[in-house]
C-alpha cells in the first residue's frame, strides 16, 4: 500500500487531502512544515509527498531542494499561486507534478496514481514505444529490430527520460541521474547530449520533446510512429 506525506500548514487542507488519499487505499502521514516532513521522511519509507509552497519557517521550495539531495520519491506541489515562474522553479528542483489551489481532490488523486505509476515502472522491464526497444539490463535500444550504437551517456539519458515518461523533467535532474551528483559541468551538456542522441533515433527523435525553461520529456502516444522505415 502506498505511503504518501501530505506536507502543507493549513489544517483543513490536510484533513481533506488525506480523507481522499485514505478512501483510494493510501497511508497517510501529515506534516505542517517543510523541518517536520524531512524529519519524518529520513525516518521512515514514503513512495510520495505532496507539498504546498507557502509554508512558515521552511517553505516548499526549500523542503524540495533538501529532500532531492538524499531521495527521488516523487513529488507534487501545491500553491496559492498560478504564476509560470513557481511552476518552472519547481520543475527545476525535480518537482514531478505541480496543482494550484483551489483544486479538485479528485484531480489530485488522479495526478497521485499518475505519478506513482511512472514511478514504480520496474527498472529493468524492456520498454517498447512504437517500433523503438530500449532494454535496460542489456543496455541496449532498437528500432524496428535495427540497433541502435548509442554512446554510454546517451543511452542512460534515453533510458531516464523514457523510464520517467510525460514528466517534464529539468537539466539539473538530469544532470544528476545520468551524469552523477559530483559531476562538475555546464548544464549545457544535457543539451549538447539530448541533440545527438535525436539524431541517432531519427525519425523518433520527436518522442524527446523540449520543455521550455525546464528541460525535456519523453512523450509517446500510439500512432506516433514513422509511417516510413527509421533513418
Amino acid at each position: 500500500m502506498p505511503k504518501l506525506m501530505i506536507a502543507d500548514d493549513d489544517l483543513h487542507l490536510r484533513k481533506l487531502v488525506r480523507t481522499y488519499a485514505e478512501l483510494e487505499g493510501y497511508q497517510c502521514e501529515e506534516a505542517e512544515n517543510g523541518f517536520e516532513a524531512l524529519e519524518k521522511l529520513r525516518d521512515g519509507s514514503y513512495d510520495l509527498m505532496i507539498l504546498d509552497i507557502m509554508m512558515p519557517g521552511m517553505d516548499g521550495f526549500e523542503t524540495l531542494a533538501d529532500f532531492r539531495n538524499w531521495s527521488q520519491a516523487p513529488v507534487i506541489l501545491l500553491t496559492a499561486r498560478d504564476e509560470e515562474y513557481d511552476k518552472l522553479f519547481g520543475f527545476n528542483l525535480g518537482a514531478d507534478d505541480y496543482l494550484s489551489k483551489p483544486f479538485s481532490p479528485k484531480e489530485l488523486m488522479a495526478r497521485v496514481k499518475a505519478v506513482l505509476k511512472r514511478a514504480g515502472t520496474p527498472k529493468d522491464e524492456p520498454l517498447q514505444f512504437g517500433g523503438l526497444r530500449i532494454v535496460p539490463n542489456a543496455r541496449a535500444a532498437q528500432i524496428e529490430g535495427t540497433p541502435l550504437n548509442l554512446p554510454p551517456k546517451e543511452f542512460d539519458l534515453l533510458l531516464t527520460l523514457a523510464q520517467n515518461e510525460h514528466a517534464a523533467l529539468s537539466r539539473k535532474l538530469l544532470l544528476q541521474r545520468v551524469w552523477g551528483y559530483d559531476y562538475v559541468g555546464d548544464a549545457r551538456t544535457v543539451d549538447t547530449h539530448v541533440g545527438s542522441l535525436r539524431d541517432h533515433l531519427g525519425d523518433y527523435r520527436k518522442l524527446i520533446q523540449t520543455v521550455w525553461g525546464v528541460g525535456y520529456k519523453f512523450e509517446y502516444k500510439k500512432g506516433d510512429e514513422p509511417s516510413g522505415p527509421a533513418r
